[in-house]
């Protein structure tokens, strides 16, 4: 017996030192990913979703990126810059949107979504005050997967390309109301801020969002006095705090705004909205009282407007009179600074495309991050946000079942 226990203890040290399988953490094989930038086909849209510098990152971690030619011209990217970043250069808009993953700016029109062959992941805005029904209906008979990067939430629950975007209209809207106070634009001829001995220009801010926060630091900036209105104490009292100074805040009672607007040289509109419309805070009687040559940039008119005389403008022809206020109203203000603009969308996006390669592929990066998730509307071709269905008359389904299926 003890001869037999001698046998069992020498085969058991024998087995201790054999080799042994490696116990590896089972993960996701990585994907290849097939990347179409095509040009912006928008009115006036000039900013691009992806800059040189992530296409070569994304190439050099092994996916392959097709620009259409002049893809970047408007943000003063050449096609020769993306060539040397390692993307292939295609003369056809066909040939870009027949990628496993399109990225744009604006969101797709009919026409770009009939060049889409099906079974795709599309990453865009998705900017619903200007969408159709239509557009949606042919999506889903293309099963396409549909993430709008304008409802995309990161790790810390905040919209980080709204916040973005949000932080230039702010900059430059300061930037814009400057311009125009000066004398060349047949304003009151003000230096924007002011001097020692010489009142400084006094700004209204409409607001207390993300874009009124940048423009209030702008503003202050410059040297110039600023008043913030909102209807949440919350929003004012975080503002206060955010810009670590004593800023002149009131609720958005209407005798304290006419005061206010009666002796500011700049209104800027900074409302945002989860509904289809922003409510008009200023009446035209408002406006009326403004000083001659003063000026209002309206960033607002992207959902329509704050101001009761606002009316979208263009690029091309930005400002309108009216009761003798010079009035900014050009929707996306961002492609006014499209080069920046760039940059900061593809310092966000070439992440999210690395980590859909690392992950395996559209479908795993869904499941592994709420935040994602939560830009997802349309998923193999089946609409998945309930808000946009309710506003366009169109069925969904929930995205944890759908994802739960495959």
């Amino acid at each position: 017996m003890d001869h037999k226990k001698e046998s069992i203890r020498n085969l058991a040290k024998e087995a201790a030192y054999m080799p042994q399988e490696e116990l590896l953490a089972v993960s996701h094989k990585k994907f290849h990913l097939v990347i179409g930038i095509p040009r912006e086909s928008s009115f006036q849209e000039r900013r691009v979703a992806l800059v040189p510098e992530s296409v070569a990152l994304l190439v050099s971690n092994g996916h392959e990126v097709i620009v259409e030619t002049n893809a970047g011209k408007e943000s003063n990217f050449q096609d020769h810059d993306y060539s040397e970043a390692g993307a292939r250069i295609v003369y056809s808009p066909e040939d870009v949107f027949k990628a496993d993953v399109i990225m744009k700016v604006a969101p797709p029109s009919e026409a770009e979504i009939a060049l889409m062959p099906g079974k795709q992941t599309l990453i865009s805005a998705i900017h619903l005050p200007i969408q159709k029904q239509e557009n949606f209906k042919l999506l889903a008979a293309k099963k396409i997967t549909a993430i709008a990067w304008d409802f995309i939430k990161d790790e810390t629950n905040i919209f980080p390309v709204v916040r973005a975007m949000g932080e230039i209209a702010g900059n430059t809207s300061v930037l814009i109301a400057a311009e125009y106070l000066s004398h060349t634009h047949q304003g009151q001829g003000l230096m924007f801020g002011g001097i020692s001995g010489v009142k400084p220009t006094e700004v209204v801010i409409i607001g207390a969002g993300t874009v009124a926060e940048f423009a209030a630091r702008a503003a202050l900036g410059l040297g110039a006095s600023v008043k913030i209105f909102d209807n949440s104490i919350y929003r004012l009292r975080r503002i206060q705090n955010d810009l670590g100074v004593r800023l002149w805040t009131s609720t958005i009672q209407p005798t304290e705004l006419a005061t206010a607007l009666s002796t500011a040289d700049v209104a800027i509109g900074a409302m945002h909205t989860s509904k289809s419309r922003t409510p008009i805070i200023v009446t035209e009687d408002m406006v009326s009282n403004m000083k001659y040559g003063s000026v209002i940039v309206d960033i607002s008119i992207d959902q329509g407007g704050c101001f009761e005389t606002s009316r979208v403008t263009t690029h091309d022809r930005p400002v309108f009179k009216e009761h003798g206020v010079i009035h900014y109203c050009v929707p996306n203000i961002a492609s006014r600074v499209s080069r920046t603009a760039s940059y900061a969308l593809s310092n966000i996006f070439a992440p999210v495309l690395l980590s859909i390669g690392d992950e395996g592929g559209i479908t795993n990066l869904v499941r592994s991050q709420e935040g994602f998730q939560h830009g997802v509307y349309m998923y193999n071709g089946v609409l998945t946000h309930e808000g946009v269905a309710n506003m366009f008359d169109l069925s969904w389904k929930p995205l944890k079942l759908l994802i739960a299926a495959f």
